[in-house]
């Protein structure tokens, strides 16, 4: 047990400017408690999220941003008060970090939702110091907003299942939408996609895989095992799937219309947002109304959700599909992801890097 007292710094690979562009950057850590945990990063994952934030779409960055949230790495030293994790453990870390802690969402295991929730980059700690996220050698945590990997996972694996995992699980799960038999829609086959396909089969679901083009066709039916391929441009095709889907659940993270998938969907479907998407979006109340049919949203999901996630996926032998990169292809990977040239997730191998010597 150690105190996590002493000053600490590490070396990331920040964004300076809404160019996106990141370069090593190295900072001191922020302030430390009895609950905190010291985690020498191991992996990284990139997110579609991570663009927008360097680049600043949402009008809201801050810089020099050190970007990821999802991130798996290693119990270095843990604080006096630390009771759920030792060191040497396999954790995990995704998109929040800090929460009040005494509201409904707090106290409901929904701490996503929390108002005051501190994001795990490009926010404040309660202590006045930025959050810098996972493309760094190291990071410290509070206890509460760290995960424990289960055995015989690996950990380059497990990345992209803290965020693109749990956004899939937690909608399926807090809609009741995990009994075997439903027919569920995935809309768009990136980093989420492509684990939702896997999610909502290793639940007994009917999947169908919705996407612009036929490109991922092969790759949806044959790699991923879905059951159905819908071309949103093939009206016939689309005509033809009317009224057959319980659910979709929307990735796409760029502008589009939603009234043909809202005709896919039977009463009571829902359709539920997961992308992040900074224009408005359209529809004609009638297509909501003649089904009562639904459009909501859903975001990552609860610590409590993300543990039962990885449980899940370990007992269903579930894993992402990913291309590891060294932190200094980095760069190049998020030019590749903005033109969704990646099957499926990359991750950056930060251990074998090497930032911190």
């Amino acid at each position: 047990m150690g105190s996590l007292e002493t000053e600490r710094t590490t070396t990331g690979w920040a964004a300076r400017d809404p160019s996106g562009i990141l370069s090593p950057y190295t900072y001191t850590l922020r302030k430390t408690g009895p609950e905190d945990v010291f985690i020498k990063v191991m992996c990284c994952g990139i997110c579609h999220t991570d663009l927008h934030q360097t680049k600043n779409d949402l009008g809201m960055s801050n810089y020099p941003m050190v970007p990821g949230h999802e991130v798996v790495g290693e119990v270095v030293e843990v604080g006096s008060d630390v009771t759920k994790f030792s060191v040497g453990e396999i954790v995990g870390v995704g998109c929040v970090v800090g929460s009040c802690r005494n509201c409904r969402p707090c106290d409901t295991d929904n701490e996503q939702y929390c108002l005051k929730k501190i994001w795990s980059y490009n926010d404040v700690y309660t202590d006045g110091q930025p959050t810098q996220g996972g493309f760094a050698g190291s990071m410290i945590v509070d206890q509460k907003f760290v995960v424990r990997i289960p055995d015989g996972m690996a950990p380059e694996q497990v990345a992209p299942l803290l965020c693109a995992g749990v956004t899939v699980y937690s909608p399926l799960n807090h809609f009741g939408l995990i009994g075997s038999g439903l027919r569920g829609g995935i809309l768009g086959l990136g980093g989420v996609g492509h684990m939702g396909v896997k999610i909502a089969k290793a639940m007994g679901h009917h999947v169908t895989v919705i996407s612009s083009s036929d490109k991922k066709k092969v790759e949806a039916l044959e790699h991923l095992g879905a059951d159905e391929y819908l071309v949103s441009s093939d009206t016939e095709g689309m005509q033809k799937a009317a009224d057959s889907l319980d659910y979709i659940i929307d990735t796409v993270p760029v502008f589009h219309p939603l009234e043909p998938y809202l005709s896919v969907l039977k009463l009571d479907g829902k359709l539920i947002l997961t992308g992040v998407i900074n224009t408005p979006l359209q529809f004609v109340s009638p297509m909501i109304m003649l089904g009562r049919k639904s459009i909501t949203g859903s975001f990552i999901g609860s610590m409590k959700e993300t543990e039962e996630m990885l449980q899940f996926c370990k007992e269903k032998n579930l894993a992402s599909m990913i291309e590891v990169v060294k932190m200094d292809y980095v760069n190049t990977a998020m030019e590749r992801l903005e033109k969704n040239d990646v099957r499926y997730r990359f991750v950056v191998d930060v251990i074998g890097s090497k930032l911190d010597q």
